[in-house]
């Protein structure tokens, strides 16, 4: 699609935005894999409407203020990518023009105030697990309290676990095979401490150090994906500053978000001084669903016990697993390597469930209709268990389904292997 971006006056963020929109051709195979259009119907709540929007907007012949609604809509899922027969990079796109169009956005200052709330708390997670243990409090409240209030009430889970801190450095069992850096995360050490728990565990079962280096923070996605550039350019740094990729095998994550969030770092840094830096880090990069494959392809994985029954696990395809990272073999390989798994396709598996980083909150009700259709697609294969590969669709999943009446297990696919190992299943 030709353009009159310009990219000059733009500056480096400008290229990625205008060869995105160069390698559109409008074909709009992108139109069905797109969530809010298949819940809309609406041409410019859709893929290619949007980078119309966006082009017009760039070029100025569109108001800002005309399009917004429609991107803001956008759940930045990625499942376009996936469908897009001309490669078109529309996680880069949206990414880079939220950067760019959120300091001249006019915004009220309630919805300031909250978008500033979720980016204090959101990357503090003993912030964060105090206003969850606070929240509890006032979830039997939600029917009665308005939309902006009630959604993240309703996403948390019955309990508030205890936080569980993580060793600085955890020893391989028996031989060292390997030495990976972890990227702790943020909400999961608040609302799922046992998903790092795990990790740790089931990388030194298989003979790998772990070291979580001192000084990492937030992954920078929800700052990046919400628009506030300035900060989430500050948090990159300081991890990249935290993490010494030649000092690891690889650099871990085992939320979807953050892996895709940290594979980004060379489009973040784009033109910038550091972008090398940034792509020597992102090359090390893996979700841990992917390096724990390769050990089990090379046969360094322990062998799994057998479930004590037949389990089958319906599997959900996390968006920035799947689609942001091309990650869909792996987490499949690593739950059938277990004797006594059957895993379960979900029906339209490749639809995002609507968490997508803050999402279910600053859009609930697209969002509430996204995790009622995943949970009904999810329950209708009848499960034993419900595993995936990122906190936020945990969360979403797990509180549509417990509002559908089922009380099957909601799990992390790391679990899933750790309650395997130790003969739990």
């Amino acid at each position: 699609m030709n353009n009159d971006i310009p990219v000059q006056a733009i500056g480096p963020q400008g290229e990625v935005m205008a060869h995105a929109v160069d390698a559109c051709v409008h074909c709009g195979f992108c139109l069905p894999a797109c969530p809010t259009y298949a819940i809309l119907g609406d041409e410019m709540d859709s893929p290619r409407g949007r980078i119309v929007l966006m082009k017009e907007v760039l070029e100025g012949t569109l108001p800002l203020a005309d399009a917004a609604p429609h991107l803001d809509r956008c759940l930045g899922c990625q499942g376009c990518v996936t469908a897009c027969p001309s490669g078109v990079p529309y996680g880069e796109l949206i990414t880079s023009f939220r950067g760019w169009s959120e300091p001249q956005r006019e915004r009220s200052p309630l919805d300031r105030a909250k978008r500033a709330a979720i980016l204090k708390i959101l990357p503090a997670p003993k912030v964060f697990s105090l206003a969850a243990r606070v929240g509890q409090y006032a979830k039997p409240l939600a029917p009665v309290l308005p939309a902006a209030l009630r959604a993240p009430l309703d996403l948390l889970p019955e309990h508030v676990p205890a936080m569980q801190p993580s060793p600085e450095v955890t020893p391989a069992k028996g031989q060292r095979r390997g030495r990976v850096a972890f990227l702790a995360g943020c909400a999961q050490q608040a609302l799922a401490p046992n998903f790092n728990a795990a990790t740790l565990r089931v990388l030194a079962r298989s003979g790998i150090e772990v070291v979580i280096p001192e000084g990492q923070g937030c992954c920078g996605a929800a700052a990046l994906h919400t628009g506030a550039r300035e900060e989430a350019l500050r948090l990159v740094r300081q991890n990249l500053a935290a993490f010494n990729p030649d000092d690891y095998d690889a650099i871990l994550s085992n939320a979807a978000g953050c892996g895709a969030g940290l594979k980004e770092y060379p489009v973040v840094l784009h033109g910038l001084p550091d972008e090398g830096q940034a792509r020597t880090f992102a090359a090390k990069v893996q979700d841990i669903s992917e390096f724990l494959a390769g050990l089990l392809r090379e046969g360094e994985l322990q062998p799994f016990l057998p479930t004590s029954r037949p389990l089958t696990v319906a599997y959900h395809d996390a968006c920035h697993l799947a689609h942001a990272q091309g990650v869909r073999a792996a987490p499949r390989e690593l739950l059938r390597a277990i004797p006594g798994v059957t895993v379960l396709e979900v029906p339209e598996g490749d639809l995002c469930c609507g968490s997508a980083g803050t999402y279910n909150l600053e859009q609930p009700e697209l969002a509430n209709q996204l995790g009622v259709r995943k949970a009904k697609n999810i329950l209708a294969t009848t499960p034993d268990l419900i595993a995936s590969g990122n906190i936020g669709c945990h969360t979403q999943i797990q509180s549509h389904v417990r509002r559908q009446g089922s009380r099957v297990p909601v799990l992390h696919t790391v679990e899933v292997l750790d309650l395997a190992y130790r003969g739990e299943l």
